[in-house]
């Protein structure tokens, strides 16, 4: 199975020149995505996350680096969008839902998604994996840091969840937000 916003091999395979050709500009795209710095990735996508008018997702390659550029994103946004009282949870919980999609995600990129509903923000970070995450409850061993990340996402967070989707799963948290009126 392909991953989020990637094109499943097989099934371009044998359907003609077409399908080909558009698995081949898919594959080039994302090499061209895993070839960007985390200032380019930056540069491009701040501006689009932060329009509320129109939401949308930014893909970032599936690596560590991901996890600053993110969080960076969500911050910007959070900026422009004054909801100065969550950048702090913001940052931290970004940085937990990516680090997670990294880490046990196979695909090749992540989705970024931060949208705004009235009362809501809400930011849901989105792999090729069908695996839903669990929270480990017993404390982990001092020497072992690893295991707490939804912990801390249930903690800081108002809600969380995790959604299936068609090629993988959408792992978020919301956060209320006071009107001003």
């Amino acid at each position: 199975m392909a991953g989020w916003g990637e094109t499943d091999q097989s099934s371009a395979l044998g359907v003609g020149r077409v399908a080909e050709a558009s698995w081949i500009d898919v594959q080039g795209a994302l090499s061209a995505l895993e070839r960007l710095s985390s200032e380019e990735l930056e540069e491009m996508y701040s501006g689009r996350l932060r329009d509320q008018s129109a939401p949308s997702e930014v893909r970032l390659p599936s690596r560590p680096e991901s996890g600053p550029v993110a969080r960076r994103l969500v911050l910007s946004v959070l900026e422009s969008w004054d909801l100065h009282q969550h950048l702090e949870a913001g940052e931290l919980l970004t940085g937990e839902l990516v680090a997670n999609a990294v880490r046990h995600a196979a695909g090749r990129t992540i989705g970024l998604h931060v949208s705004r509903k009235p009362g809501w923000l809400r930011v849901e970070v989105r792999d090729s994996s069908r695996a839903l995450p669990c929270m480990i409850l017993a404390e982990p061993r001092p020497v072992n840091e690893r295991g707490r990340g939804l912990k801390i996402v249930d903690d800081l967070s108002d809600r969380w969840g995790a959604d299936l989707l068609p090629r993988g799963k959408g792992v978020w948290f919301e956060l209320k937000v006071r009107e001003r009126h």
